[in-house]
């Protein structure tokens, strides 16, 4: 009931308020279309490629985990949750070994990170490679620890599953651009029905209590939108000095819109959610404290 009355009360916000509403999703689409679409595209289709090639032998088990975390972990979201629930589907890893690495498998791409936070929003380069290494400090860091209290879970043999004859005589790359469009679609609609929301949020708290709208718009967006929420940062706090740790702070919260595409593609292929939130936590408290601590 409480959902069906929260639902009603966003479609009653939208309507009364459509200008902003348009505002947030217009925002969304533009953030999507020039910068997530032309990386994210690519990638997510030669990283299922590879994955759907013939393996002519079984990897080892290090092997696999370093497999995951380099196609995972540096394309973006949610390229890793893309990479782990295709290797889990071709037996590649078993459920344990899934669920461990969909959480640890999750980091912002370089290009993002170097390029457009380090250079653009930091003002250097070195600043955005510090950032980037705070972040895969704590991902491998959580996948150690977690590793080991699930030692004896992750020792079990991964069997492949039988390949239907439909899908040997499909080509791989079509196969995997097939694939890849579902992703794609799911980025785009999480992304600009978050950001839209966001905005509609934030405006509504703007107006009925008496805080400032650059505040409480940068915290709605970095809950909902984590890019957006970086660019109200930006806007509202760039020359703050708390402002860097601000940046890491939503970065490695992600957003409402990352998580929401991760836990769908994670559940369309059956893996446990529990250590992606766990790890989400986990990098929320360690990434701003190691990034202020190279920083």
């Amino acid at each position: 009931m409480i959902n069906v009355t929260v639902i009603w009360a966003l479609i009653i916000l939208f309507i009364i308020q459509p200008e902003i509403a348009h505002e947030g999703a217009v925002s969304g689409a533009q953030l999507f279309i020039h910068a997530l679409l032309p990386y994210l595209l690519p990638y997510i289709i030669l990283t299922q490629w590879l994955l759907k090639m013939p393996s002519q032998q079984p990897a080892g088990q290090w092997s696999r985990y370093i497999k995951a975390y380099v196609l995972g972990s540096f394309g973006g979201f949610p390229v890793g949750a893309v990479t782990v629930s295709e290797m889990k589907k071709n037996g590649e890893i078993s459920s344990a070994e899934s669920s461990l690495l969909l959480a640890s498998c999750h980091a912002p791409g370089p290009m993002f990170i170097i390029g457009f936070v380090g250079n653009e929003l930091f003002g250097s380069t070195a600043s955005g490679w510090k950032l980037l290494l705070a972040i895969h400090l704590a991902n491998i860091a959580f996948f150690l620890v977690m590793l080991w209290f699930l030692r004896k879970q992750r020792m079990k043999m991964v069997i492949p599953p039988a390949v239907k004859e439909e899908q040997q005589n499909t080509s791989p790359l079509l196969s995997s651009i097939k694939d890849s469009s579902s992703v794609i679609l799911l980025v785009a609609t999480t992304v600009i029905f978050f950001s839209s929301l966001g905005n509609v949020l934030s405006n509504l708290i703007s107006t009925v209590f008496p805080v400032d709208m650059g505040v409480t718009k940068t915290l709605l967006l970095a809950v909902f939108e984590m890019t957006s929420g970086v660019q109200s940062a930006t806007e509202h706090f760039s020359g703050d000095s708390l402002y860097p740790l601000l940046i890491a702070a939503i970065i490695s919260l992600n957003g409402m819109s990352i998580h929401m595409q991760v836990m769908t593609i994670a559940k369309g292929a059956g893996i446990r959610i529990l250590p992606y939130v766990i790890g989400r936590a986990w990098n929320t408290l360690l990434v701003p404290l190691l990034f202020i601590w190279m920083y």
